[in-house]
């Protein structure tokens, strides 16, 4: 019976190897930045902030209305508009009593957009 021979790959340890391992790190996002957008993808990671989004993606709308399309309490959607705000996702503006959010910039639309494009392309 002949034993299975387990094959193990060592990395080398040439200049070549060195400048690739330097490449690669100068690429890569440094921990402030990691942190800071998993924080990002963890406050789109719910389904009803990622629908507010999509709904301001078409422009302003007012808490009420929202609420109403969304089928919640306005002070659901409110709270939810925060956790957006604070992300720097989405801004917001008062008229009297109305309180109308839009999104905070043309980012926020393309990260929607390239997130549904590649769920569509997942199909």
């Amino acid at each position: 019976m002949v034993a299975d021979k387990v094959v193990t790959e060592v990395c080398s340890t040439d200049e070549h190897e060195h400048a690739r391992l330097r490449e690669l790190e100068a690429g890569m996002l440094d921990d402030r930045e990691a942190v800071r957008l998993a924080e990002m993808f963890k406050t789109l990671g719910d389904p009803t902030r990622l629908r507010i989004i999509s709904a301001l993606a078409n422009g302003e709308v007012c808490v009420h209305e929202l609420a109403k399309v969304l089928h919640m309490s306005q002070s659901a959607v409110s709270h939810q508009l925060r956790v957006l705000r604070h992300q720097g996702l989405v801004r917001f503006r008062k008229v009297g009593r109305h309180v109308y959010y839009t999104l905070d910039d043309d980012h926020v639309r393309d990260v929607l957009d390239r997130a549904l494009k590649h769920i569509a392309h997942q199909e």
